[in-house]
């Protein structure tokens, strides 16, 4: 019911201590290794232009959707495209198959306890549409602006996208925790960002425009390590830059009910024949 009126549902304690840990300690191991190519040095922003600009142009985003590829902040490359910070410090984000292909992320996302809480939400057919990695760096963990993931992954119908947000680490009111305008779910969205013809640059591009919202409506969403997150497609959210010394890690991933729905072609994210949407359920 919680989840319903409110269109987000916190959750204390979904992961052990022990179990966060170990996700980010296989994160480390990924960063240690991972190979940067220089088209791939592609800066993440949710700003409306910046989207457009880099996330919409780079066929290294548009592919990413059953690959798990690297995301990074602002200004993390000198002029030659080699790192000015530690580069465990230069991510925003890893994403979008770390479900599909990463064996702890991969048993975290179909397990029991997350099985049980989607059947608990009436969910039938659920297939897992998308996984992130999110840093949240200390100091220049950049802020995200309000929006709704609808605009991102859009369904007929609306709301049959849930979000499962996972804290690995405290997220507190310093370090950039999630603020939510409660009931937002109920008023549709005004915004999608869509692939545009084969053959046509940008590669996406936006229909609409972000409403603007009263600052007063938001509702801060501090979570404990281990605790989750679940986000209506339609519900407006946000969170502030990270301006603190402690780094908000955070696993996520998407979840559609896939029995009558229709996944929009327009979406960014297609399911390929590598990787075809996975049931959660298996």
């Amino acid at each position: 019911e919680a989840y319903r009126d409110e269109g987000y549902l916190v959750l204390d304690g979904l992961l052990s201590p022990e179990e966060c840990d170990a996700l980010r300690d296989r994160m480390s191991e990924i960063i240690e290794r991972m190979d940067v190519p220089e088209h791939c040095r592609t800066q993440f922003s949710t700003d409306h232009d910046e989207q457009l600009k880099t996330q919409g142009n780079a066929d290294y985003f548009i592919t990413s959707g059953d690959k798990i590829r690297f995301f990074f902040e602002k200004g993390v490359f000198d002029d030659k495209g080699e790192f000015i910070v530690p580069r465990e410090q230069s991510l925003n984000k890893i994403g979008h198959a770390l479900h599909a292909y990463e064996p702890l992320f991969k048993a975290v996302t179909h397990s029991p306890k997350i099985q049980n809480l989607v059947k608990n939400l009436g969910l039938i057919n659920p297939v897992i549409l998308q996984s992130m990695y999110i840093f949240k760096q200390p100091g220049i963990g950049g802020e995200v602006s309000p929006h709704q993931d609808a605009t991102f992954l859009h369904t007929q119908p609306l709301g049959r996208v849930m979000g499962v947000w996972i804290a690995l680490e405290d997220a507190a009111l310093e370090n950039g925790c999630l603020w939510f305008i409660p009931g937002s779910h109920n008023d549709g969205i005004t915004r999608r960002m869509v692939r545009t013809p084969k053959g046509t640059f940008p590669l996406t591009d936006f229909i609409g425009r972000e409403k603007n919202y009263d600052d007063k409506l938001f509702v801060p969403t501090p979570v404990k390590k281990g605790g989750a997150v679940l986000i209506h497609s339609e519900v407006v959210h946000r969170s502030a830059a990270n301006t603190s010394d402690a780094s908000r890690h955070v696993y996520t991933f998407h979840v559609m009910e896939s029995q009558n729905t229709v996944w929009s072609p327009e979406n960014w994210l297609q399911p390929t024949e590598e990787l075809p949407f996975p049931s959660l359920y298996t």
